[in-house]
Order: structure tokens, then C-alpha cells, then sequence
């Protein structure tokens, strides 16, 4: 597997310099530092690296945040509210971060337009639709067309939301575009620079391959509310793989590595700059639920996420029996028994692996951990493996789209016929490539025969376990699909799995509340809507969910 790392320490600086931000206090004014060079008179290639850390940290954000929470993959044991309840509100997730990043591209797609480089074209057409379609994923309509166009005037200070359906399309037409722009061969475009692009180091090629399998996922997105239409774009790329060509092989991942010279270059759990015996690191353990998915498939991609349990419990005669005997700690029946009674959870004796149960009430002492402590180590169960400690590493990505995906897709789409070939050799080149992706390629044929394709429902167990890390892609298919088959813990803020994010009272609401109160009308109330007196809430549907009976 190629790996793309950052090139040195100056890339994430860059983030500092050229990052425009709307002021939360007036859509009117811009937050510039005087002292730094202007975005508007920089040299396009310099943008690049700020845009692509941008939109890495921001999916790595998710899909090893709070969404992998939700998608139970990991779970905390500190501070641990939003991750393992879902006690989301809306003065907690904003999309202004978004938008900067949305007008950082805008910049560099301008500056490319206005200098004729179709190659930078085609690649910020690429990075506002993977930013744009996020937007849609997570809050539903936003600011689409009119959004980005402030310095117009004051008829765009308060952008009207477009509808998500719209911005989907949107999105994929930019692609198609981008599609176009990236055709050409190498010697054909001017003003590469290799060093700059910290994706792909200006090849042409797999940013083409970006663009095309980026729409397959948006197609499939839309594939339930808009069958036709998904299924037309589909067949046209599937059925032309030179014209459509696709991330199919490990090698051409959109990973993004980090440099490992400070808190901010640098992963986000390691203690090397975050040494704290309750920082990030100790904070995060893995979930039960992949944890025994793994076991029960004996999954060798358990033993690079995770280290063994450190002091696993053994069940032993006798009574009021405590105590750790050459590694292990042995317990008596009682002592399980009340342990059990007190806390509402049994003892976990699985002597390698284990995992923290979703929404558990005793997350911060589960399986009688001996410091009560917030977000402190626990010897029987399961930390990160030790790799996540690091600041950088060859398995520390932000991964923004797989080969693994790609070939998922396509076995998804393979069922329903929209797609060549086998959905069970799509099945099984999603996890060769998966296995490719973290480093053991070599274990493939040794577990494809424990996991044989069996429909849609095995398709979307292996696509939510290839996710890890990048948890926000299978969020947006849960929903879509209703696999796999989750529930929420007992202390989880409703029983449901979330839907969606707030609109941000401050940042989205009041600003402009006008456009974002007809949004919010829009979406359609649930069962598990609470007490909340708004359909402004998590537990709202927005179009792409509505009359669809998924995932509730």
C-alpha cells in the first residue's frame, strides 16, 4: 500500500495563514490577519495542503469521534456524553468549519479558472463537492447555491438553504466536470506542484479516480429516494472504465498522513504531546459490538485496532475471591455475582479482547476497573493499539475514500444489477482490499472462507467494519440501508441511533433564520423525537430518509 504522508512541517503552518473564517459576530465581516499573506494574491498550489488538511482532520473528526461512537466502534470511558449517548443539542455541532474550508476551495478553484489550470480545476471541483456533500450528509439542506458569494454583497450575507436533494445533484454534475478536467495526460496541464499536493502528489490519474468513485458513493446515496437516477449514473460508470476509471487497488487510497511535530500535525490520541494519564488516548477503548463482530469472524484486522486485554478475569471456586494471580485476576462467583447486581452489567471473562458495551451506564469502571477515574486506564479491557499513541505512522490516515468502499458499492449495485459483475467477487475484493489497506494483504485468503457473501446484510457488516477510522461513511449508510442492525445503550439520550446533526442556534439559526426555519419545517419528526419542541433535532428526517422506512 502506498502511503501519503505529509512533506514537512510548513503544510499544517500554511493552515494558519490562509484560512478565511466568517466572524460568528457578522456574516459581513472577515476574520484576516493583516500580518499574512491574502489567499486572493497567494499562489494556488499553496492552498492545496490547507484545504486537504482541512477536509482530512474534519473526517477523521467524525469517523473517529463522536461517529464511531454512534456507529459503535469505539466507546469512551471519560467525558464521555456525546460519544456514547448521543447527547447531542444545538449549540453543539456547527458548520462553519465546513463553509472555511468551502471558501478556501472556492478560492483556489477561482484562481485556477482565472489562470487557465485545468488540472487545479478539476481538483477543486473535486474538493467542494467531497466538503458540500458532507455538509448535505450530516445537517440535510444547507446553503448550496448562493453560499460563498459574501464579498458580492449583502444579498448573499443570509444564502438561502437549497434542498439536499438539490445539492446532491449538484455535486455529481461538479464531478462529472471534474471527470472532464482530469482526462488529459500529465504533459497536458501546467503548474503542477507534486510537493504541494499532500494527497497525491499531483497525479492526475487518482484524482480522476477520486472524482468517479465519489460519484458512485453519491449515487448510491440516492439510490432508495431515487432509484432511476442512481441507477442511470451507476451503469455509466461502471459500464466505461476508461472513461470512469476508479480507486479499485489499496495503492490509490485518499489517505492523508500526518508529520508528528506537534499536538496539531499530529494523530489525534497520541501521547507524545498529550501525555496526560486521561487524555485522548486513555479516554477512547473499542466498542463490544466490533469487538465480538471481529471475534466471531476471527477478524485479524481486531489485533491491529486493538491491544489484548492486559489483566484478563478468570472464574475460580470459593467465595469472596479477589485477587491477581500470575497475570490474571481470579474472582469467585459472588464477587461476579455482585459486581453484576450493583452495576447492572456482567463480568467479562473473554481472556484476549474486550470491548466497552454501547451506552453502557458504568463505562467509566466497566468490568470492575480499579480507578474510578475519568477516562484512566483500565487493565481488563481493551485499549487502542499501541500505534495510536504515535504522532505519525503508516496506519495513521485520514482516509477520505477506499478501494474497500469502491468495491462494496459495487457489490451493492451488483444485486441490483446496476453494476458488472459478481456481487460476491465485489464482496471479496472490498475486503482483500481492506486487509491490503492496513497491512495484511496475506491474511485475506485464510478468512474469506470463514466469511462467505451472503447478500446485502453481509455486504454492509464488512463495508461498517472496513470503516474504522473513518466512521462517517457508515453512518450515512446505516441510516440508508438499516445495517448493520444496531441498537442504542441503556443511557443513550433517546433508543435510537441518531440521524442527523442540529442546525447550530447561533451559527446557522439566528443569523439567518429566515431560510433556516423553512429547512427545519422540512424535515420529518420521528418516534423518537423526545421532548424536544423542534424538529431541529437528531432524531429528524431529512429527504433523503423520508418515506423510506430507514433505518426506523
Amino acid at each position: 500500500m502506498i502511503m501519503k504522508n505529509i512533506k514537512n512541517s510548513l503544510i499544517f503552518a500554511l493552515a494558519s495563514v490562509f484560512i478565511i473564517v466568517v466572524s460568528c459576530k457578522d456574516l459581513t465581516e472577515l476574520n484576516i490577519n493583516p500580518n499574512d499573506i491574502a489567499p486572493e494574491v497567494a499562489d494556488l498550489n499553496l492552498l492545496l495542503p490547507t484545504i486537504l488538511t482541512g477536509v482530512g482532520q474534519t473526517v477523521l473528526g467524525l469517523g473517529f469521534g463522536d461517529i464511531a461512537g454512534v456507529m459503535q466502534h469505539t466507546q469512551k470511558d471519560g467525558w464521555s456524553g456525546g460519544h456514547n449517548s448521543y447527547d447531542w443539542n444545538n449549540t453543539g455541532q456547527s458548520w462553519s468549519g465546513y463553509y472555511g474550508i468551502l471558501r478556501n476551495a472556492d478560492e483556489y478553484y477561482n484562481k485556477a479558472v482565472a489562470g487557465g489550470y485545468e488540472f487545479h480545476q478539476g481538483v477543486g471541483l473535486v474538493l467542494k463537492a467531497y466538503t458540500f456533500g458532507l455538509i448535505a450528509d450530516l445537517w440535510g439542506d444547507a446553503p448550496y447555491t448562493d453560499a460563498l458569494k459574501a464579498e458580492q454583497g449583502a444579498d448573499f450575507f443570509k444564502p438561502k438553504f437549497d434542498g439536499q436533494q438539490d445539492i446532491y445533484k449538484g455535486i455529481l454534475a461538479d464531478l462529472e466536470t471534474a471527470n472532464t478536467l482530469l482526462s488529459k495526460t500529465a504533459d497536458d496541464y501546467e503548474n503542477i506542484n507534486s510537493t504541494q499536493d499532500i494527497l497525491y502528489s499531483g497525479n492526475v490519474t487518482k484524482w480522476r479516480k477520486l472524482a468517479n468513485s465519489l460519484a458512485l458513493r453519491y449515487y448510491m446515496r440516492l439510490s432508495v429516494k431515487e432509484p432511476s437516477y442512481a441507477e442511470e449514473g451507476i451503469r455509466k460508470i461502471t459500464s466505461d472504465s476508461g472513461k470512469y476509471p476508479l480507486i479499485t487497488t489499496s495503492a490509490d487510497d485518499a489517505n492523508i498522513g500526518y508529520i508528528g511535530t506537534a499536538a496539531g500535525d499530529s494523530w489525534p490520541t497520541n501521547t507524545v504531546f498529550d501525555a496526560s494519564p486521561s487524555g485522548s488516548y486513555m479516554r477512547l477503548k473499542l466498542c463490544s459490538t466490533l469487538v465480538e463482530t471481529l471475534q466471531e469472524l476471527n477478524d485479524p484486522r481486531l489485533g491491529i485496532w486493538a491491544n489484548k486485554t492486559e489483566i484478563p478475569f478468570v472464574l475460580v471456586s470459593g467465595t469472596n475471591v479477589d485477587r491477581v494471580v500470575n497475570g490474571k485476576r481470579e474472582i469467585s462467583q459472588d464477587v461476579a455475582d455482585a459486581y453484576l447486581a450493583t452495576n447492572g452489567v456482567s463480568i467479562d471473562f473473554d481472556q484476549e479482547y474486550v470491548g466497552i458495551p454501547p451506552g453502557c451506564k458504568v463505562a467509566q469502571i466497566y468490568n470492575k476497573k480499579p480507578d474510578a477515574g475519568q477516562g484512566t486506564y483500565n487493565p481488563h479491557v481493551s485499549h487502542l493499539n499501541n500505534i495510536y499513541k504515535a504522532a505519525k505512522g503508516e496506519l495513521l490516515q485520514m482516509r477520505l475514500m477506499s478501494a474497500a468502499e469502491v468495491h462494496f458499492i459495487l457489490a451493492e449495485a451488483a444485486i441490483q444489477g446496476w453494476a458488472p459483475g459478481a456481487p460476491e467477487e465485489h464482496y471479496a475484493g472490498g475486503i482483500q482490499q481492506s486487509f491490503n489497506a492496513w497491512g495484511i494483504g496475506g491474511s485475506f485468503n485464510s478468512y474469506i472462507g470463514g466469511v462467505p457473501y451472503s447478500g446485502i446484510e453481509s455486504i454492509m457488516t464488512q463495508k461498517w467494519i472496513a470503516s474504522w477510522s473513518a466512521a462517517a461513511e457508515a453512518w450515512f449508510d446505516w441510516r440508508r440501508t438499516g445495517l448493520p442492525e444496531l441498537h442504542a445503550g441503556e443511557v443513550a439520550k433517546r433508543q435510537a441511533l441518531p440521524l442527523r446533526f442540529y442546525y447550530h442556534l447561533n451559527d446557522e439559526i439566528e443569523k439567518n433564520r429566515e431560510n433556516a426555519e423553512a429547512a427545519i419545517a422540512k424535515l420529518e419528526p420521528t418516534g423518537f423525537l423526545g421532548d424536544e419542541t423542534s424538529n431541529n433535532s437528531a432524531w429528524s428526517k431529512m429527504w433523503v430518509l423520508q418515506g423510506t422506512g430507514k433505518p426506523y
